[in-house]
């Protein structure tokens, strides 16, 4: 994480890219959309599994990006996606799954953010 680059507006990326950008732009594409088309093709079972399966291998691209190794990463992310979308379908809503995704990005992002500043501090 202190070697990663953040976006120059960390309180814009904070405050609109991740929860729009991101979270919600994911939710809406991963959970309603291809969730129930897919659960109507195969069934709620088959449908969760295709929509986190696509939802891990879409974070191939962000894994190269950043160096991470891209099978825990597509693993790690599927996995991720196959909770939100038990979420979605058990509570009937975007709203648990949205929720948890902006959760854990914006503690990832904090995280980042956090390390960062004490690494420059204790450069100085």
């Amino acid at each position: 994480m202190s070697e990663r680059e953040l976006p120059a507006a960390v309180s814009r990326w904070l405050a609109l890219q991740i929860p729009l950008g991101t979270v919600w732009g994911e939710e809406a594409a991963f959970r309603a959309a291809l969730a129930a088309v897919a659960a109507r093709a195969y069934g709620a079972s088959g449908g969760r599994v295709l929509q986190a399966a696509a939802f891990g291998l879409s974070h191939i691209p962000d894994s190269r990006a950043t160096a991470a190794p891209v099978l825990p990463t597509v693993l790690a992310t599927g996995g991720a996606g196959w909770v939100f979308g038990w979420l979605a379908e058990r509570s009937g809503s975007l709203g648990a799954p949205i929720l948890v995704h902006l959760a854990i990005n914006q503690a990832a992002a904090a995280a980042a953010v956090t390390i960062q500043r004490r690494s420059r501090a204790s450069r100085q």
